[in-house]
């Protein structure tokens, strides 16, 4: 059973193929025509989708030495992510599968990091919870079974990967801000400054407020000290980094309680963090979780996450036909 997966829902154009279950090859290729503006912009990351893809698949089926006439299914993302970026892997998988007249397997990107779990061992036994944290979602996932999940609590507002990006932003780091925020709080002293961490009802979350203490606090910092932010920068990342991290766990810690749930797990852009990593680990043994971090190829968008939801898929018999189309909101 080999089945050739792609990944297109922001600004990384990835083909995988997974066979029985393992996956061949996984293909990334990061755009990096949106450091210069800060952000990615929606349309250059379609064209750059465009121009990239071909060449993505045709490499991963080159590693995986598997032909295309040897695919039993081609799998894709649906959603949620850029509904142009979206398009570009929607359209080249229906065509694909079309002219090799073999089935589609639509795939919901969240549910996908999820899943990049079972690519290796050691898997969670189910049920688990799993903290999906990226640019866009922050969640709580109930996961009790490959294709049985529910979101048991989220943000209200932001995602806590725009806010670590945001508060790059706003120290004059460049895009993409998040890694070099943990970068730099490696060297700072995380108790330094303090941030609120906000009173939100039930599992959910708010990173709004906390985004805009942090700007306030620079401001007036700066306004004393022109130099304040070069001067304190890894405190600075340090402290803002600690409170990101107590927002998450702290809700994490909530879960297990409510649910009873000891097998705990992170997944997402975001699950990369180095401080979330180990004080994840930290807290999982204070706590007694078994605790699952994914490899960090596997945390950020990738196809290799694609093929192996699309991998369960396949054993369901849960299909897509020709007529779909992409979301870029999409729900469980």
């Amino acid at each position: 059973m080999n089945i050739l997966a792609i990944e297109s829902s922001c600004d990384e154009t990835s083909a995988a193929v997974i066979s029985n279950g393992k996956i061949r090859s996984n293909v990334v290729t990061t755009q990096l025509i949106h450091e210069q503006y800060g952000g990615v912009v929606p349309e250059l990351a379609s064209r750059a989708h465009q121009q990239m893809i071909l060449l993505v698949v045709e490499k991963a089926l080159q590693d995986a030495k598997i032909a295309k006439n040897d695919l039993n299914a081609i799998a894709f993302t649906r959603g949620p992510g850029l509904m142009g970026a979206l398009l570009v892997g929607t359209s080249f998988a229906k065509a694909m599968a079309l002219g090799l007249d073999i089935p589609l397997i639509e795939v919901n990107h969240m549910q996908a990091h999820v899943l990049a779990h079972f690519i290796e061992e050691p898997q969670p036994t189910f049920p688990f919870l799993c903290l999906t944290v990226s640019g866009g979602h922050t969640q709580i996932v109930l996961v009790r079974g490959h294709l049985d999940m529910e979101i048991i609590g989220q943000t209200l507002d932001d995602a806590v990967g725009e806010a670590f990006d945001k508060s790059a932003k706003l120290l004059g780091l460049p895009y993409p801000g998040g890694p070099l925020v943990d970068q730099y709080a490696k060297e700072g002293n995380p108790m330094a400054y303090d941030f609120p961490i906000p009173d939100v009802p039930d599992l959910n979350f708010s990173f709004s407020g906390i985004k805009t203490s942090i700007l306030y606090f620079l401001q007036k910092q700066v306004k004393q000290d022109p130099d304040f932010v070069k001067e304190n920068l890894a405190d600075i990342c340090a402290s803002i980094q600690h409170t990101l991290i107590r927002i998450l766990l702290k809700k994490l810690t909530k879960a297990t309680q409510e649910t009873g749930i000891r097998e705990v797990a992170i997944a997402g852009g975001v699950s990369a963090n180095s401080g979330l990593r180990s004080t994840l680990q930290e807290v999982g043994k204070k706590e007694g979780w078994q605790v699952y971090i994914p490899r960090f190829e596997y945390c950020t968008d990738n196809a290799a996450m694609i093929a192996i939801a699309a991998h369960f898929k396949y054993l369901a018999n849960d299909f897509t036909d020709q007529s779909v189309s992409p979301l870029a909101r999409m729900t469980w």
